[in-house]
């Protein structure tokens, strides 16, 4: 039985119900005489008594919501489906208690056996054998049953204080008794060595409850049919445009409404002394002149007594000429031989509404921005706009962009660091382990400042060693990685000492070999 606030919500014969109901089963757990389980089939009447007027009741709840819909589809639909969805449900899961109970019954008193009047009351085995049997597994099923149904209400419950509370309605949580050993599911403590009687009238007791449930949250959907409606105590005139911005050659469009208007009695709607022929509010024109432009006017209302009150308002909006937003991402040029992410973007039109060329290489739209690739390097590209503006296409922009061969990148050596990550080792000052100067394989070269952030392939270099005597020893690389040659020198230096790698070629992605800089490599 659910406390709080349901206690007070019920009726007195309901309270009265439950309280012969914990006091019948307390006393039969004394193991007091066969009167008290004479007096689980009072409690047994009683409470179905108490089903049949709250299933009345839930009748009269679900009629209300029926009638709701019929006046208003629209915006009863969404709460008079869940309702019937509730309905369905319910009965499916009453329905089903109802089949166990007279199960039980049979099990105590044969195949003619009526829970309404079991002879043998006194049966410790009928229950057990009907709930408890591991080959149907009927009290398990029923308890998941009773899990799912509150579950599946609590989701149909706005409001928090109420979704507890139908919670508590139908929970299955049982407290292992005092020195028992080990948990007790729900369904021991209701079927195990329970009288036939008192089991029968616990099954009509969860029905009550599947009924009182079933009522809150039938009364909490009739209540949500009107919660979304706005509550006020002041009319009041608006305009909202789509826009206020428009392009020379675009379309103003705003919608004029009266908060909290009756949809089945249309304000009329003036505009600078002339009346708005849509019924739904939308004003919209093709403005002419650049510059703000204000508008007024007024709307009126007829009242239940007949006379008109009138609601002013005013509004304005601002023409301006077509106009694009093109910037790259990296720098004021274009690199030829690499994607170049370019932004672009039109003020108040849609991404899919805006079109781009490029007059040299190609330009493709990748995600919100636009990536331009270009190959003639000290020629220039121009990026041109066009825009979907009603219907129409307009040129709403262009910028002219150089094109520039790519920096030249700076070698390294991919080391791994004390982590074990591989770091960019770029030369002295410096100064590496042996160990890590062992580990690379080879030379890289990039661009990776941040603005730019292009690989390049490693095509040859050389490596200078000197020796005690001052003489230089250079040895070739193997491509991009050291030769057997190369790495057999980096087993002989010694702490402290350095190497130059020099003569270092590089191709970058647009194709172009270029001859990199020198780098020292320092040993700590």
């Amino acid at each position: 039985m659910a406390g709080g606030n349901n206690v007070a919500r019920m009726s007195p014969r309901q309270r009265m119900i439950n309280l012969m109901y914990i006091v019948l089963t307390a006393m039969l757990a004394l193991n007091v005489s066969s009167d008290v389980l004479n007096g689980f089939s009072q409690v047994q009447e009683g409470i179905q008594r108490t089903n049949l007027n709250m299933t009345a009741r839930n009748d009269v709840q679900f009629r209300v919501l029926e009638e709701i819909y019929a006046r208003n589809p629209e915006k009863a639909g969404e709460w008079y489906a869940r309702g019937k969805a509730l309905r369905e449900r319910s009965a499916s899961l009453y329905n089903q208690i109802e089949t166990l109970k007279v199960a039980i019954a049979k099990a105590a008193d044969g195949p003619e056996g009526d829970y309404s009047n079991i002879i043998n009351n006194d049966d410790l085995e009928a229950a057990s054998v009907t709930m408890l049997n591991p080959a149907t597994n009927r009290g398990t099923k029923l308890r998941t049953d009773v899990d799912a149904y509150r579950d599946y209400l609590t989701t149909l419950v706005s409001d928090s204080a109420k979704r507890v509370a139908v919670a508590e309605i139908l929970s299955t949580k049982v407290a292992a008794p005092k020195g028992a050993v080990g948990s007790v599911s729900w369904e021991q403590k209701m079927f195990e060595n329970m009288p036939a009687i008192a089991a029968v009238t616990m099954l009509t007791k969860l029905q009550n409850d599947i009924r009182q449930a079933e009522s809150e949250v039938l009364s909490n959907l009739i209540t949500n049919v009107d919660i979304g409606d706005v509550r006020v105590n002041k009319m009041a005139a608006y305009v909202i445009p789509n826009s206020n911005m428009v392009m020379r050659g675009g379309k103003y469009s705003a919608n004029i409404v009266l908060a909290a208007i009756d949809t089945t009695s249309r304000p009329a709607i003036y505009i600078n002394g002339a009346r708005l022929s849509n019924p739904d509010g939308l004003y919209e024109f093709v403005p002419g002149g650049i510059g703000s432009h204000d508008y007024s006017g007024y709307i009126e209302v007829p009242r239940g007594d007949g006379s008109i009150s009138k609601y002013p308002f005013t509004s304005s909006y601002t023409v301006i000429e077509p106009m694009a937003t093109i910037s790259p991402t990296m720098m004021n040029v274009l690199y030829a031989g690499i994607d170049n992410p370019i932004s672009i973007s039109v003020p108040g039109v849609p991404m899919n509404a805006v079109q781009a060329s490029i007059s040299s290489g190609s330009l493709a739209r990748n995600g919100d921005l636009w990536v331009a690739r270009v190959s003639n390097v000290g020629s220039e590209a121009v990026i041109s706009v066009t825009a979907q503006l009603d219907g129409r296409s307009m040129n709403v922009g262009s910028m002219t962009f150089r094109v520039r061969k790519l920096p030249d990148p700076t070698v390294y050596l991919p080391v791994r660091d004390g982590s074990g990550n591989v770091t960019h080792y770029k030369g002295a000052p410096k100064r590496i382990s042996k160990a890590a100067l062992m580990s690379a394989d080879g030379l890289g070269a990039a661009i990776d400042d941040d603005i730019l952030n292009v690989n390049y392939t490693v095509v040859s270099f050389k490596t200078v060693f000197y020796d005690q005597m001052g003489n230089a020893i250079p040895e070739v690389s193997d491509g991009s990685r050291f030769s057997a040659r190369q790495k057999e020198q980096f087993k002989r230096l010694k702490p402290g000492r350095s190497f130059f790698i020099s003569d270092v070629k590089a191709k970058g992605p647009d194709g172009i070999t270029r001859d990199i800089s020198p780098m020292e490599v320092a040993l700590n």
